[in-house]
């Protein structure tokens, strides 16, 4: 009984293992080729220049992220949220250590999730130059071929 009252502490200390070890929040972190874009998400939240990280986002969140650039074509991405190997890790050792109310924190307050994709890598695709569409440039050919008429 004594060895019970001893691991107690332990096993109240250790509860919510994600949690304590991983958090609720993680960064949310977008690179671009080119860099400099700006992105925001559904949730209000945006960063600039990329590289960037967004701070503190809910791990179990799902948004999406729009990058935009000058010259470039608006791209969006939806990011979602699943189990993580860190995550599982906490949540096994709340059952290892019987922490049953830490593994119900766990489950429920999104500490074993991450944020996929993270980080987010994109290549921007760039918008075509006015007056340079492949038609355009077939006709103009095209007319060059057939010279002045008679």
């Amino acid at each position: 009984m004594l060895k019970v009252l001893m691991l107690l502490p332990l096993a109240v200390a250790t509860a919510a293992c994600a949690t304590v070890t991983r958090g609720t929040t993680e960064a949310f972190v977008v690179e671009t080729v080119p860099a400099g874009a700006k992105v925001t998400t559904s949730l209000g939240l945006s960063c600039d220049p990329t590289p960037c990280a967004i701070p503190k986002v809910k791990r179990e969140s799902e948004f999406t992220a729009t990058i935009t650039k000058e010259g470039y074509k608006t791209s969006k991405h939806n990011i979602t949220h699943q189990m993580s190997g860190g995550g599982g890790a906490g949540m096994a050792g709340n059952v290892i250590l019987g922490g049953g109310i830490g593994a119900l924190v766990d489950a429920n307050n999104g500490s074993t999730q991450e944020l996929v994709p993270n980080p987010l890598k994109v290549t921007l695709e760039p918008l075509e130059e006015k007056g340079s569409s492949r038609s355009q440039v077939e006709d103009a050919v095209e007319a060059a071929n057939e010279g002045p008429t008679s």
